[in-house]
């Protein structure tokens, strides 16, 4: 594997695609970059975007474009998919990972834009704050109608802490509010730092005078509070959704805000947007529709606009991959550490599948040493990438694709990180298990402090060779005149032999013969071999 396996993307005079109006400081800054030509496409059609993505290396985008499997097929220069903002709805995020595209947001940059407006809607469901407005302006005087309540000593649920969940939190706890929080992930450490009570999501139905969601909408988060979840919490209760369409079911909301159960909801984000005209939420008073304002603050559409600017000029130019949905960040500094390792795992996940050969069910891949300190994901996808290099065609395969690539092939991946003692410094093995119960493998390491890969184990037999691109692998009766007949055989068509590694279990049993070739034998060097009686097996194996 070489570099530009992990630096994806190098070529010269780039498209890049603004597809959604983004800041102009971020499409400043492309157009600065001598590589680029920027186009910027607002309001296109779905023909149109077809038609101007063909030759596109990257498309950015906000909430209005859909980039759908039509347009990932059609753009078959496509390397990355930016999207300014948090939400990646409008991706069809299994089709750009099958393509090898990356596909990227900036979860950092509306995060107080949206924070801010979710306390808004807390305040304005809390006092009724947009009816007096409204009534000043239609000239009434509702001082004794409108009377409101109090954030304070209140309980707020936030289902999500991410980021925004936090700074919802940050601003609650400045008006007093106990909060208290539903996150899969959220840590007892974490919930201690911040001040909050972790709870399970039924808990934070039951106690919730206020309920806040933050989180992204997912076949697991799709309707989460329903009818269900309403009947546990109290009568009263304050709903509000900033973040997703969806993630409250909006048929039991109307029934729910109608009989009273909900006092008061705000709501930025809808199951269908733009919001039909005849929605029932339209003529709901005790309910504050916003049209999508998350992120509409003058910093924050600058601020996404130039984050994903920079992110997606960063990809194409082989630097980092920051905020990637669909694979993980390396940072450049990490990757020099790593690129040996990387280059190793590539050529022993090339050797195994070649070893294997055929009806593989998993893979096992085991790392010892210290090697075990690194984050094994980028490893794991460069055995991933060694194994599907010589089956997947023309060099389609990259970081994003290969897990996916190797789950169609109905190829299950296991990983170990191992605490036991090993003979190296580090040690990486790649175990294959064939669905007939064969199993093979191939163990390697990195020696000296020029960190040479090598090939210490094959199928428990020891053997040192180097894993170089052209490899004759050959195991044979353990007998006198093996090595001889080898070196007769390539020699005469031609083939020299630049280095021979031999390993053999026992006396008498079949032996392991490594060679690093020149150049490759013809079919009819690898047919005298083959029939040879003592040679059990005879084939080339390639890791470039």
């Amino acid at each position: 594997m070489n570099s530009d396996s992990i630096k994806l993307f190098t070529y010269n005079t780039m498209k890049i695609l603004v597809a959604d109006r983004i800041s102009p400081l971020g499409v400043d800054f492309l157009k600065k970059q001598d590589d680029f030509e920027v186009v910027e496409a607002y309001g296109s059609t779905t023909e149109e975007l077809l038609d101007i993505s063909k030759d596109a290396s990257a498309i950015i985008v906000r909430s209005d474009t859909k980039i759908t499997k039509e347009v990932i097929a059609g753009a078959t220069q496509l390397k990355a998919v930016g999207r300014a903002g948090v939400g990646v709805d409008n991706i069809d995020i299994d089709a750009a990972t099958e393509a090898g595209v990356i596909v990227m947001n900036t979860p950092g940059g509306n995060t107080i834009a949206t924070a801010e407006l979710t306390f808004t809607h807390m305040l304005c469901g809390t006092r009724p704050v947009v009816r007096g407005v409204t009534s000043m302006s239609d000239g009434l005087w509702e001082r004794k109608q409108l009377k409101g309540a109090e954030l304070r000593f209140k309980t707020l649920a936030v289902l999500g802490l991410g980021r925004i969940g936090v700074e919802v939190a940050k601003r609650a706890k400045a008006f007093e509010m106990k909060v208290i929080a539903f996150d899969p992930y959220l840590t007892d450490e974490r919930a201690r730092e911040l001040d909050v009570e972790k709870v399970e999501l039924e808990e934070a139905f039951i106690q919730a005078d206020y309920l806040t969601v933050h989180m992204p909408l997912t076949k697991d988060t799709k309707d989460m509070v329903d009818e269900a979840a309403f009947d546990k919490m109290k009568d009263g209760v304050r709903v509000f959704n900033c973040a997703r369409g969806g993630i409250i079911k909006e048929s039991a909301l109307v029934e729910a805000l109608k009989s009273g159960k909900v006092a008061a909801a705000g709501l930025d984000v809808y199951e269908q947007e733009p919001l039909p005209e005849d929605h029932p939420f339209r003529g709901l008073e005790n309910l504050n529709l916003t049209p999508h304002l998350g992120a509409s603050t003058a910093e924050a559409q600058e601020s996404v606009g130039v984050e994903i600017a920079e992110a997606i000029a960063e990809v194409l130019q082989g630097g980092r991959i920051r905020n990637a949905i669909n694979m993980p960040s390396i940072d450049p500094k990490d990757l020099l550490t790593l690129q040996p390792y990387l280059d190793l795992c590539h050529r022993l996940g090339s050797f195994a599948r070649q070893s294997a050969q055929e009806n593989v069910s998993s893979i096992h891949i085991t790392f010892w040493g210290g090697i075990v300190d690194f984050d094994s994901i980028p490893l794991t996808r460069a055995v991933q990438k060694g194994w599907l290099a010589g089956i997947a065609g023309d060099g389609g395969i990259n970081d994003v694709n290969a897990p996916h690539k190797i789950k169609s092939l109905g190829i299950q991946v296991e990983v170990t990180k191992s605490s036991s003692v090993v003979d190296y410094n580090e040690l990486i093995e790649v175990k294959t298990l064939s669905s007939d119960g064969l199993s093979r493998s191939v163990k390697g390491t990195l020696l000296g402090k020029a960190n040479d890969p090598r090939i210490v184990e094959v199928d428990s037999q020891a053997i040192e060779v180097r894993p170089v691109d052209l490899l004759l692998v050959v195991r044979n009766v353990d007998k006198p005149g093996i090595v001889g007949k080898l070196g007769t055989i390539l020699g005469d068509h031609g083939v020299n032999i630049a280095n021979m590694s031999l390993s053999r279990a026992d006396c008498g049993d079949l032996a392991l013969t490594i060679c690093e070739l020149d150049e490759e034998p013809d079919e009819e060097a690898l047919r005298m071999l083959e029939a040879d009686p003592d040679i059990m097996e005879a084939r080339i194996s390639r890791q470039g």
